[in-house]
């Protein structure tokens, strides 16, 4: 999607902070990070939310992407860590490409917001 700032992120289009990539995600430092440690795990395929990644992606594409998720989590927190999604407006979505907002080097309050 050309108008996709993920899609455009992943193909390499528009610059970002890449922690990890391999051919199915890449992971990014959030531009507006909300603990010292804020990754983005985004799928390079366009999903626009879980719903639809659960619904149209292998069980094995599902699980890598959470895998990947919890591998950068344990690199950038030691102490713990959170993985977030955000599912559709209600849920706080803003980018409407599925990303896993992954969150560490703080003491994380619950509830969230």
């Amino acid at each position: 999607m050309n108008d996709c700032v993920f899609c455009r992120i992943a193909a390499g289009s528009i610059p970002a902070d890449i922690v990890e990539r391999n051919d199915e995600a890449i992971v990014v430092r959030d531009l507006n990070p909300q603990a010292p440690t804020h990754l983005v795990v985004i799928p390079t395929r366009h999903f626009a939310h879980l719903g639809e990644f659960v619904e149209q992606a292998s069980s094995d594409e599902v699980g890598r992407l959470f895998a990947l998720a919890s591998r950068v989590g344990k690199r950038a927190g030691s102490e713990g860590y959170r993985v977030v999604v955000n599912e559709g407006e209600h849920g706080g979505q803003t980018v409407f490409h599925l990303h896993l907002h992954v969150l560490a080097g703080r003491r994380l309050q619950w509830p969230p917001g």
